[in-house]
């Protein structure tokens, strides 16, 4: 039973570390993307959980963020990886922490584990109090986890052989004219964090290039090609 929970622990730590790093990119208002020793990281912020980049405030969440910590050197307390491969950490500036304020200023709603931790319940109770952010609105505003309920995210497709070396290839391409195909313009912007792709801030990359594409392989909205 000893040596089972000291592996367990063992394992729970595996991803436990600080570190600095610089932060390349801004996904939405819970994702980042760091650059640490050439390597490029992908960190979901803990025990909150921001607008979808389509939803209502997205923008105004992830422009938050990006003020804080865009083009920045911080410090990185991560916790775990995820399933799909994210650091899980705490992101401070100046001995700051950005999640905190994300809360703090309405801009994410407290997502801790089993929404146990007091700190961030009451932060979010502020925010609400002071009707900050997504809290100012005039009707009660929806939850990340909720409207996920409700657009639920559309099945991964299979990366193109043309785009497997996207990730090699980051700090090569920045415009949509650049890029070969929609899946190649996803993967610039999700792994590489170029934002010049995603000019409306919806999360979906150069649009005219995905529209068309869609528009092709569903040939009854042809009407759809042709304005286009």
């Amino acid at each position: 039973m000893r040596l089972l929970l000291l592996m367990l622990l063992s394992i729970s730590n595996v991803h436990a570390e600080e570190f600095n790093a610089k932060v390349i990119a801004v996904m939405d208002g819970d994702t980042v993307l760091v650059l640490r020793d050439g390597k490029k990281i992908k960190v979901r912020l803990v025990n909150i959980d921001a607008p979808e980049a389509a939803q209502e405030f997205g923008r105004e969440s992830r422009d938050a963020l990006a003020g804080m910590v865009l083009k920045k050197q911080v410090q990185i307390n991560s916790r775990a990886i995820d399933s799909y491969g994210r650091m899980i950490a705490e992101i401070s500036v100046d001995g700051q922490s950005v999640n905190e304020a994300q809360v703090r200023s309405g801009m994410a709603w407290e997502y801790s584990h089993f929404h146990r931790n007091k700190r961030y319940q009451l932060l979010e109770m502020q925010a609400q109090q002071s009707r900050h952010g997504v809290w100012g609105q005039a009707e009660e505003p929806v939850s990340p986890e909720q409207w996920r309920k409700t657009h639920p995210a559309k099945t991964p497709v299979a990366k193109p052989e043309s785009a497997t070396h996207a990730n090699v290839a980051c700090g090569k391409k920045y415009l949509c004219r650049q890029m070969i195909s929609c899946e190649e313009a996803k993967i610039y912007l999700l792994q590489c964090g170029v934002q010049t792709l995603d000019g409306n801030g919806d999360g979906v990359p150069c649009e005219s290039l995905c529209v068309a594409e869609k528009s092709l392989k569903h040939p009854l909205k042809q009407g759809a090609l042709h304005a286009w």
